[in-house]
């Protein structure tokens, strides 16, 4: 079988030429006449059986659809569907399997559905959840707003995560322990205020121009005004201004000294609500659709969160006042200089530390008896690798494919030791050619470790890995009853053979033969990816067979497959995690459309990174937000 992209390819075709897309005048059947006379009696038949209301494995119910697909909300099911009918991957291998015909009219109908989805019927920009600040947007907006790095939320609890990310709105819930961490946090950040001078100046650069009471008064005004303004990263309302000052008047008429009033208004701010949380004003009644353009500060937010995990600076918050930030050429601008701002590197360490998992990569503890040579020293490098990488990706704006082709890589001694490269002078890291066989992230030695188990390489996790985090085709969950390789049935020779036993059980075999085909492309790389020509007394066979007879050999093999057949679906995986990450919130549906967007963008520009950037904050789901539905 082919990929899915060339599958689709053919099916289109097929579409166009078939008698059996026809009715008996010639003339097209609609859409919910296909889906209801060609796909309903194919999920009575073969689906009913696990996936319905009453029992609706994997939380679909198949039998809810009997007029119509619904497409615009349910396009990612249907989208699922043809991929895992046309693999072969349902139905499971124990039940009934439908014929070749039978698949391709499946897929030929779903496919017409699919085709029926209309990015310009309806705008739908959806609404995140009021957003918690996590730990890593606490601590770079306490350092951005007062100058302090403190790290104070190292000692919070740790930040749920949702749909692959920890800045999702819907999750980040806040415990009441959470709560006792905050007051204690703002006032050390009170203190650190008023420890450093030079600090306490920054914050509150106003001073009385006289001792009296008017003057100090008039100078307290403007320091609570501008100091609760970028911390609330909106100007404050009148309201605002009149509590705050009265903790100042309060405070005055008992003789507290002034460090020790100003101390009070800090941990007031800190501890609000509008500090705490990112907080957009829902549409208004009169706004048309239930949809409101986000005005400039709330822009702002979204941009700075995005790309710093920190609030907006100063430059953003004037073009917010002004006015001028929601206009499309300053917003394209100002995208602009804050990737090329040194706090963009909050992409690398939240985004690219999520989506590859980096994060992971210090914990990991491979067998000290197998891998006598690994240690942390080792274990840092690693990650620093691929962290740097993805800086480059960003500042040189280079092309997004580049992720799995490069043929460059950043190494210290260390770690060009370990990948058997010649010997790099100084002790820092620096940018050095590849040698054959290791091309883009996946040859990275963060990522193979990752992948690996503690004694051994592991074709599963690597290939499971890939279809997860690079092609966005993550596998259906195991069957319950299959154990792991190891805990099987007695298995011998080399790992692929074991790999072979293991698929005996065609349940298994069904997603295996896609997973394993991946995993064993790198086989030449070890558990902590050093590159290796045998498996003990086994010579390594890195070569593989995708779905459609598409074959391989090695890593560099593998990622010429991915690229030159795979190009569109990274490129579309890339874009929903990116997407998900700027939002902070799960894609729906609609949010196609900007993937769709930004695919075009990326194939029109030399496929380079700003141009995915851009796609994603010009778009309508960041720009934009919509009523409840509840509301509507």
């Amino acid at each position: 079988m082919c990929d899915l992209k060339n599958y689709r390819l053919i099916i289109v075709v097929c579409y166009l030429l078939s008698a059996f897309c026809l009715d008996a005048q010639g003339q097209g059947i609609p859409v919910q006449k296909k889906f209801v006379e060609e796909v309903v009696p194919f999920l009575k038949t073969h689906c009913y059986e696990c996936h319905n209301s009453d029992e609706p494995e994997g939380g679909i119910a198949f039998d809810l659809y009997q007029q119509k697909a619904n497409v615009q909300k349910e396009y990612d099911l249907w989208e699922q569907v043809i991929r895992l009918v046309s693999q072969r991957q349902m139905p499971p291998a124990d039940q009934p399997q439908p014929s070749t015909g039978e698949v391709a009219k499946l897929s030929v109908a779903l496919e017409a559905v699919l085709e029926s989805f209309d990015c310009s019927a309806e705008k739908h920009p959806g609404r995140v959840t009021i957003h918690r600040l996590n730990k890593a947007e606490y601590n770079n907006t306490i350092r951005d707003l007062t100058g302090l790095d403190l790290d104070l939320a190292k000692g919070f609890p740790s930040d749920d995560v949702g749909d692959g990310f920890d800045n999702i709105g819907d999750v980040l819930s806040l415990p009441p322990i959470l709560l006792e961490k905050y007051l204690d946090a703002a006032y050390k950040v009170a203190d650190g205020i008023f420890d450093d001078q030079a600090i306490t100046k920054r914050v509150f650069p106003h001073q009385p121009e006289s001792d009296n009471l008017l003057a100090k008064a008039q100078a307290a005004r403007l320091n609570i005004e501008n100091f609760a303004s970028k911390a609330f990263r909106r100007p404050v309302t009148q309201d605002e201004q009149v509590r705050l000052f009265t903790i100042v008047r309060d405070a005055w008429g008992q003789d507290v000294e002034s460090d020790e009033i100003y101390k009070t208004v800090v941990v007031a701010v800190l501890t609000s609500p509008h500090f705490l949380f990112r907080i957009e004003k829902d549409p208004e009644p009169d706004d048309q659709d239930g949809i409101r353009s986000l005005d400039g500060f709330e822009l702002a937010s979204r941009l700075s969160y995005f790309l710093w995990s920190s609030m907006p600076d100063q430059r953003l918050f004037d073009l917010a006042k002004a006015g001028k930030l929601t206009q499309r050429e300053v917003l394209i601008a100002e995208t602009e200089r804050m990737l090329q701002d040194p706090k963009s590197k909050a992409l690398v360490n939240n985004f690219a530390g999520q989506w590859l998992q980096l994060r992971d990569v210090t914990r990991l503890e491979p067998d000290p008896d197998l891998f006598p040579d690994f240690d942390s020293e080792l274990q840092a490098s690693m990650r620093k690798e691929t962290e740097l990488f993805f800086e480059a990706m960003i500042s040189e704006d280079r092309n997004v494919l580049e992720f799995l082709t490069a043929d460059f890589t950043y190494v210290n001694q260390r770690l060009a030791n370990h990948y058997g490269l010649e010997p790099v002078t100084g002790e820092g890291f620096q940018r050095v050619k590849l040698s054959k066989g290791r091309r883009g992230v996946l040859t990275h030695a963060s990522i193979l470790m990752l992948t690996s188990n503690p004694t051994r390489t592991s074709p599963v996790k690597r290939g499971k890995w890939i279809l997860d985090n690079i092609l966005a085709e993550p596998p259906p969950p195991p069957p319950a009853d299959v154990p792991d390789l190891e805990e099987g049935i007695e298995t011998l020779g080399s790992l692929r053979e074991q790999m072979e036993q293991h698929r005996s059980n065609e349940s298994c075999a069904v997603c295996h033969r896609t997973m394993d085909a991946l995993g064993f492309g790198l086989e030449n790389f070890d558990a902590v990816g050093a590159w290796r020509d045998r498996d003990g007394k086994f010579e390594i066979d890195p070569s593989g067979e995708l779905p459609g007879g598409i074959r391989f050999n090695g890593a560099d093999g593998l990622m010429k497959i991915l690229t030159d057949h795979k190009a569109e679906q990274f490129c579309r995986c890339l874009a929903q995690k990116l997407l998900t990450y700027a939002l902070g919130r799960g894609l729906n549906s609609y949010d196609r459309c900007v993937i769709n967007d930004a695919y075009q963008r990326l194939q029109e520009n030399d496929y380079r990174f700003s141009e995915l950037v851009m796609a994603i904050v010009t778009s309508d789901p960041f720009t934009m937000r919509e009523q409840a539905i509840e509301d509507k």
